[in-house]
């Protein structure tokens, strides 16, 4: 039996999404839950274009040459579905999203002055994991990362490590996450490129957490197998601990694809690759985001924001119109029309996570007014226009 308050059952309450036997560590999601998906992705995307990301779409198969020169198919080959071609060669279902990427620079071709390149990608990725590890959105098999990658000079990296790094405590906050701590990833057992490579790595990566003001919390051997990361942890209502964003400096990869760009002197150089997402897994994300508001999202996040309750079959029209004109003004909003008592229909509303109802009868049609009742239980009588200034204000995205 689960918890009420763990992401599956209030999933299942909110009507977001189910996993079936038939598609194991997957994700159907329904009309709510995708909305609610689409509004994180929304979110991301607006940082995303402030910061100077240009996004992009990368195949979802890619053949064993490539996996082989990331270093994927030596240090990652149990994790990825593989797909017979004809012949020999063998396919993969990408993991990772990062030598598609590369791939994308390499067909730029830059120069100094196209640096640094900041590409983004909603990333549908699959990994092989134990049926045993999966576990709700927690852990699956497909998820969609916000991923990130920025191509550099050594000159630029530690800015683009600062930008990354100042924009995050705002960017969790408005989810209403207020605590982050950082966490430093070094060398793992197993890794590719040489200790020269890896000394520099963790030399820069972690002078540049240090200049920008982060207490690190040291993790030796949990970096990438390609490069050091810093971590970014949130605390939830109950005082647990999630990694969710993360930047790693990557010279190794780079230096196998023999990506290169022109510097001013005509000669050319190695860039340096910056891996960084804000969410990790996004699905990930919206499961801590349910267990951490108890299903009780922000208004800018709610799937529904308002339900109009009609409390007479006289008033449904009334209901309608003020539904009418919150939809014209971007509000998320239904009509409860039901023959139910008002009651009922305040326990429907907040059993579904609905921040508002605004509640309509005879009494509200005679003097062209509206009773907003919050989550909580506060109630407030507006004239129509401010009910609908008040409901616009409460609902407006983060």
């Amino acid at each position: 039996m689960l918890d009420a308050h763990d992401h599956r059952s209030l999933g299942q309450r909110l009507d977001l999404f189910h996993l079936q036997e038939e598609a194991p560590g997957m994700v159907f999601w329904h009309p709510r839950g995708y909305l609610l998906y689409r509004l994180i992705e929304s979110r991301v995307r607006q940082q995303m274009q402030r910061e100077g990301y240009s996004e992009v779409r990368t195949p979802q198969i890619l053949a064993q040459p490539i996996w082989e020169r990331s270093g994927h198919w030596d240090n990652f080959r149990e994790n990825m579905f593989q797909l017979a071609d004809e012949g020999e060669r063998h396919l993969a279902v990408k993991p990772v999203n990062c030598p598609g990427h590369i791939q994308l620079v390499h067909r730029m071709a830059p120069s100094y002055r196209d640096l640094p390149v900041r590409l983004g990608e909603f990333g549908l990725v699959h990994r092989n994991e134990p049926g045993g590890a999966l576990h709700g959105l927690f852990r699956l098999r497909q998820f969609t990362q916000d991923d990130g990658h920025i191509f550099c000079s050594e000159e630029q990296m530690r800015e683009e490590v600062f930008r990354f790094c100042r924009s995050l405590q705002a960017f969790y906050a408005d989810f209403g996450f207020e605590h982050v701590e950082v966490a430093f990833s070094s060398r793992p057992a197993q890794r590719a490129g040489s200790d020269e490579v890896w000394d520099l790595a963790e030399s820069l990566l972690l002078d540049a957490a240090k200049q920008v003001g982060l207490q690190c919390h040291m993790q030796p051997g949990q970096g990438a197998f390609y490069g050091p990361k810093l971590e970014f942890v949130l605390k939830d209502r109950l005082g647990r601990a999630w990694q969710c964003g993360t930047i790693q400096l990557d010279l190794v990869l780079p230096e196998r694809f023999d990506l290169s760009y022109v510097d001013a002197s005509g000669q050319k150089r190695r860039p340096m690759m910056l891996h960084r997402a804000m969410l990790g897994s996004l699905e990930r994300f919206l499961g801590i985001l349910l267990e951490h508001h108890e299903g009780s999202l922000p208004a800018w996040l709610a799937p529904e924001q308002v339900v109009v309750a009609a409390v007479s079959e006289a008033a449904a029209g009334y209901a309608e119109r003020f539904a009418a004109k919150l939809r014209e003004a971007g509000c998320r909003a239904s009509v409860d029309v039901r023959a139910e008592s008002l009651s009922k229909k305040i326990v429907d509303a907040h059993q579904g996570g609905v921040p508002w109802l605004a509640v309509v009868g005879n009494r509200e049609m005679e003097w062209n007014s509206v009773r907003l009742r919050r989550r909580n239980g506060a109630q407030l009588d507006l004239p129509w226009n401010e009910a609908v200034a008040e409901l616009v204000a409460e609902c407006r995205p983060a």
